[in-house]
């Protein structure tokens, strides 16, 4: 079994397997531990601050029985009671009187003190400690000078007796440690079958690849085979094989024309090893030549290597690769030889200069030749071998020095010339492919055109992209762009304005889109868009943003015609929408062809029947809300707002509830889910119908609010088909209030703009929820007609405990009376925090403490009617 492991473990699907599985569980592990050790010390804080709560909750309230006077009967009553309200708690309170006490008042029957106690006692102050798992506060009551009246034997400062609370946290921390391995436990499954899935599939992929390569070389049995042996780059799986395959390739059509003997082979085989070009070569080519001459040498003399490359179009470049040091006069005549060559070759340019020219020694540790080696210009003339490399046309050529006597060798000398060949061709291929590298990695992933991104790299950003909003739980957009009536633009001015017309375009798309976002020519006049971090809203925004800049767009044909762009504009929602890249892409499609067909320079999203359409058979919650829709299981709920100068119901709150056999659904369960569907505003007209039904059916003469999803901002119908439902209901318009949270509201508020100036010429009222939650707060009210302030709920609930809660309350109270709006408290959960906001001057309340929400919408609250009646 043992060796088994080890077998296993040495194969790659055992090595990406365990791999997986050791890193993820130590990630996992770590978070796991620093989780809990985080918890443990909240839990502990918390415990300390409640225990010092209750410690000084409990003696304030002694101190203001104390302060009346109270009998002994009146302490033993009061201990217990503190005794009692503890028994069902965590805590354990105990109460201990100080011998200043006992000295004026007598002794009482009381626990054994300890040494915390004492220490106490002796005037250490505040003690909290924490001793396995137990939190314990001891507080000491000092005497103030109010009490010295009574404890006249005592000083302001003495303590008069100790308060200890205790609580233990070890259940806690055993029940969350216990929750932690059972995550543990149902996590390490997962990634073991996540493990095994992904070396399956990496295995099989690599599996086929090298099967490919064997077959391929078990066919070979003969020197025929060999000849006809073909291992082309793009046939195996992965680009790494491919790019290793390419090297064997090489190595394979070299040996293909090897005729020699013996000796000739083994000549040619000690070079082989240098025509792999790899990035380093590429990288380092000057070194690598200088390497190269140096192993040259090894196997025949050779005294120099010449690089001359064309720069763009104004002259060359010359680069002289010696073996070791030359005179300046050597230097010269081998510049003489090489520019007369070049003279002679119709490949350059006669009038392109030579830039510069660059010597280069590959072995300056070499000094006995710097004296000898004086070569004469018949000699270099002689002895040198070029080759101009015109497949491809690299703009280059390069040439090799050799010594006369090797190179006049009749024996070997077709083979000699056939290596430095092929020498040669390695070395201008190295020199070409740095030239032109920074060109080629720009150009495989960009448009030659715009220089935008090209539709092979958008597809791996948009499998990225998909892959990073898995991760972190983010939405984004992909939007599709095609520009209007190009052909016509083509037809008419030719594709020279055209090119023109398609980079300015790209352009402005390139000034209109926020930074970080992914923008790509698809091909032809299509481009597309992935805004990350992104939903409906923004993506809405940024294509509109997209079209005021393309208002300003024009060009001048050459006819001197004012030529301008529009586009047609398709948006779809990760995940929302699709959680494949090529639904995705397909949806965002079928929306630009959507918006062409509705006139061009248009933006489109899915309507809610192409959502529902595709997303009808996606979990078990998306096809209960689809159900539910279908089945018109939605139901209304309402919540009271009372009016807190006449304590009547004035106002009732729209909530969405759905009807599932027998149990009503709450909106929270959902909601989310409908939004990211795109049924939501769907779900939103079934709910105001209804609700305008029931209304009508009563007779309720009240307003009425309703809350709106971001979505039902850019749903261009939605304020026309409510007036509808309104006015087929006999519902004023100014008695419904829309209301839309503050912060849903901050990422577009041009478009906010023009959906509440709708809403206002429609007659409709707007209000702000959630009012101070966000950082915008005074923008909305400085810049929209707002009607009704729903205060933050946290605020309220605070407002008695924390005086900057209470302050909030105050000011946005002060800053709405001024501007003449209306005001809700929500969260009113007591009778305290009613009475306070009617003391400050709200409008209204809403909360709990007011009414639950319930199907039906009522008139009067005998609670509230007698609180009124009472203040």
């Amino acid at each position: 079994m043992l060796n088994q492991l080890k077998s296993f473990l040495q194969t790659l699907r055992g090595f990406v397997f365990s791999a997986i599985m050791l890193v993820t569980l130590v990630v996992f592990l770590g978070v796991t531990l620093a989780a809990s050790l985080l918890y443990e010390n909240i839990i502990s804080r918390q415990a300390e601050q409640t225990s010092q709560a209750l410690a000084e909750q409990t003696f304030n309230s002694m101190f203001q029985v104390m302060r009346q006077g109270w009998t002994r009967q009146q302490l033993d009553t009061f201990l217990d009671g503190t005794a009692d309200a503890f028994s069902d708690s965590p805590y354990q309170v105990e109460i201990y009187r100080g011998r200043v006490v006992e000295e004026l008042f007598g002794s009482i029957g009381q626990p054994q003190t300890d040494s915390a106690i004492e220490r106490v006692f002796a005037g250490s102050g505040e003690q909290v400690i924490h001793d396995s798992g137990l939190v314990r506060r001891v507080f000491p009551m000092q005497a103030r000078d109010e009490c010295l009246s009574c404890h006249v034997n005592a000083e302001a400062g003495d303590v008069l007796g100790v308060i200890d609370i205790q609580q233990d946290l070890n259940p806690i921390t055993a029940e969350m440690r216990r929750n932690y391995i059972a995550l543990f436990l149902g996590f390490g499954f997962l990634v073991f079958i996540l493990a095994a899935a992904i070396t399956g599939y990496v295995a099989r992929r690599i599996n086929r690849s090298t099967q490919n390569f064997k077959q391929r070389l078990e066919q070979v049995n003969s020197v025929k085979d060999f000849k006809q042996l073909d291992i082309s780059q793009g046939q195996f799986e992965f680009t790494e094989l491919n790019q290793a395959f390419t090297g064997v390739n090489y190595l394979v059509e070299q040996l293909k024309d090897v005729a020699v003997d013996k000796d000739i082979l083994e000549f040619e085989i000690r070079l082989l090893e240098k025509f792999i070009i790899t990035s380093d070569i590429v990288r380092d080519w000057r070194e690598f030549i200088k390497d190269l001459l140096i192993d040259i040498n090894t196997i025949l003399e050779a005294h120099s290597l010449v690089t001359v490359f064309q720069v763009e179009d104004e002259g060359y470049e010359l680069e002289i690769f010696w073996r070791y040091q030359v005179t300046e006069e050597t230097r010269a005549q081998f510049e003489k030889v090489v520019r007369q060559q070049l003279e002679k070759s119709t490949h350059f340019h006669r009038e392109a200069p030579i830039l510069g020219i660059i010597h280069h020694i590959a072995d300056p540790s070499i000094e006995e030749h710097a004296t000898q080696a004086e070569l004469t210009l018949q000699d270099i003339d002689l002895q040198t071998k070029s080759l101009l490399l015109e497949t491809p046309k690299i703009g280059g050529v390069v040439g090799i020095g050799v010594q006369s006597e090797i190179a006049r060798d009749p024996i070997r000398h077709m083979v000699i010339g056939s290596i430095l060949t092929t020498l040669l061709n390695l070395v201008g291929s190295v020199k070409a492919i740095y030239k032109y590298t920074k060109d080629l990695e720009y150009y495989a992933t960009r448009d030659p055109l715009t220089g935008l991104y090209n539709q092979r790299l958008f597809r791996e950003l948009l499998g990225y992209e998909i892959g990073r909003s898995q991760r972190h739980k983010n939405s984004f957009g992909l939007v599709m762009l095609d520009l209007d009536n190009f052909k016509n633009v083509n037809d008419r001015y030719g594709h020279a304005f055209g090119d023109q017309f398609l980079q300015a375009f790209a352009k402005t798309l390139e000034e209109a889109v926020r930074p970080g976002d992914i923008l790509a020519r698809y091909g032809g006049d299509e481009f597309v868009l992935v805004l990350p971090e992104a939903g409906e809203e923004q993506a809405h925004s940024v294509a509109q943003r997209i079209t005021q800049h393309l208002e300003k767009l024009s060009l001048i044909t050459p006819e001197g015609n004012k030529v301008r762009a529009t586009s047609s504009i398709g948006i779809a929602i990760y995940p929302t929408h699709s959680q494949n890249p090529a639904d995705l892409f397909v949806m965002a499609d079928n929306m630009m062809y959507k918006a062409k067909r509705s006139g061009k320079n248009a933006i489109a999203v899915p309507d809610e029947n192409e959502v529902a359409e595709v997303f009808r058979e996606v979990g078990e919650k998306n096809e209960m809300i689809l159900n539910a829709l279908e089945e018109r299981r939605i139901v209304p709920y309402f919540q009271p707002i009372i009016d807190l100068k006449t304590g009547e119901i004035a106002i009732h709150e729209l909530l969405m509830r759905i009807r599932e056999n027998d149990q009503i659904i709450s909106a929270y369960e959902f909601i989310d889910v409908a939004e990211k569907i795109g049924v939501v505003h769907k779900m939103d007209y079934q709910l105001i119908e209804k609700a305008f039904e029931q209304i009508e059916e009563q007779g309720y003469q009240g307003q009425i609010f309703i809350n709106l999803s971001p979505r039902s901002l850019i749903i261009g119908e939605f304020i026309t088909r409510v007036h509808a439902l309104a006015r087929a209901h006999n519902m004023e318009t100014e008695r419904v209030v829309f209301e839309l949270t503050e912060r849903e509201t901050v990422s577009n508020m041009a478009l906010l703009e023009k959906f509440v100036l709708d809403l206002k010429m429609e007659g409709f009222n707007f209000a702000i929820d959630d009012f101070g939650s966000g950082f915008s707060s005074y923008h909305y009210i400085k810049h929209f007609p707002i009607d009704v302030i729903k205060i933050e709920g946290e605020f309220i609930r605070n407002m008695l405990q924390d005086d900057k809660y209470m302050a909030f309350v105050k000011s946005i109270v002060t800053l709405a009376q001024n501007l003449g709006m209306k005001t809700i408290a929500e969260f009113v959960e007591d009778e305290k925090v009613l009475q306070a906001i009617c003391d400050l001057g709200i409008d209204y309340a809403q909360g709990f403490f007011v009414g639950r929400p319930s199907q039906e919408l009522v008139s009067s609250d005998p609670r509230m009617e007698a609180f009124f009646n009472k203040s």
